[in-house]
């Protein structure tokens, strides 16, 4: 509980302070094309201004804004999942200290799935597609969406990272994005009013789509590997091999910690959306979660 309390404490002041705080309308958002999701958001306490009056929408949205809009909004949080020791920021990343403001959110992003780098810089520019990567890995942080089985031709796609190329398609399907006459922009350093308005559309698709339930894990063959990250930490990975096609997922629902010494690890399985289509080849699921090295991970037996 005391961990919850610091996060909020600590979320509540960075958004005051970097992003400004004010309970009332902003002066500089009249007429601008976000001006509708950036009222929708201010007012569900989400973001704030860069001053009590001033929203600034054409400015730049660092990495630390993006992942603390991102934890907030879909209420990312590590209560799934018990540790012997308290986890800290920089125990997954080289440049954030543990008294940041950022801190606390950067380390529940990372707990719940969204991919950052270790050495992920909090103060740098973030791109459209790099916001749209961490945005669709938020979303389905704790569940998984059908979206329709086509693939939407960007007309900029040569400039996309493939890494980011699954969740941006997703997004644009979803109509959680829209292209400007066919292009993207990957590369292109996000706006704070277009950021809101990606973040308002990814959470009224949450509100009004359930997702895929998961697959009942007596189903799986899941193994789990161990690699040590620290001295006082291991990163433990759920394999789910042999499928058919990379649409099947696997993810961590709870961790418990056993007096005889064992780490108890549940898991959930998804199958592939029935209305993608995959390429038929050879492929795995994997999970990363970390665990306290005093504990010796252990899958949970089915129910």
């Amino acid at each position: 509980m005391k961990q919850k309390l610091t996060w909020t404490a600590t979320a509540a002041l960075a958004l005051t302070t970097i992003l400004g705080g004010s309970a009332y309308a902003f002066s500089d958002i009249k007429g601008d094309p976000n001006e509708t999701q950036i009222i929708s958001l201010q007012q569900a306490g989400i973001i704030s201004g860069v001053t009590a009056e001033q929203f600034a929408p054409k400015g730049k949205v660092t990495m630390a804004q993006s992942v603390a809009m991102l934890v907030k909004a879909f209420d990312l949080n590590i209560n799934h999942i018990s540790f012997i020791k308290q986890p800290k920021a920089s125990d997954y990343f080289t440049g954030i200290a543990d008294d940041a403001w950022y801190a606390t959110p950067f380390l529940y992003a990372q707990l719940n799935g969204l991919p950052l780098p270790k050495d992920v810089d909090p103060t740098a520019n973030v791109t459209k597609e790099q916001f749209a990567d961490l945005l669709f890995h938020a979303l389905t942080a704790k569940g998984d969406y059908a979206f329709v089985k086509m693939f939407v031709e960007l007309k900029d796609e040569k400039d996309v990272t493939q890494a980011y190329m699954s969740s941006i398609q997703n997004l644009v399907l979803g109509k959680m994005v829209e292209l400007d006459n066919g292009y993207f922009h990957p590369k292109q350093e996000l706006t704070r009013g277009e950021a809101a308005s990606m973040l308002q559309a990814a959470i009224d698709f949450a509100n009004t789509h359930k997702p895929v339930p998961p697959v009942p894990q007596e189903q799986a063959n899941v193994t789990l590997s161990v690699t040590r990250v620290t001295d006082d930490v291991n990163k433990v990975t759920l394999t789910w091999s042999d499928r058919p096609n990379p649409g099947y997922g696997i993810t961590v629902s709870s961790i418990e910690f056993m007096d005889n010494g064992n780490a108890v690890i549940t898991y959930a399985i998804h199958e592939p959306d029935p209305d993608k289509m995959y390429p038929q080849v050879i492929s795995e699921a994997k999970v990363d979660t970390y665990v306290s090295s005093a504990y010796k991970p252990v899958l949970n037996s089915p129910q």
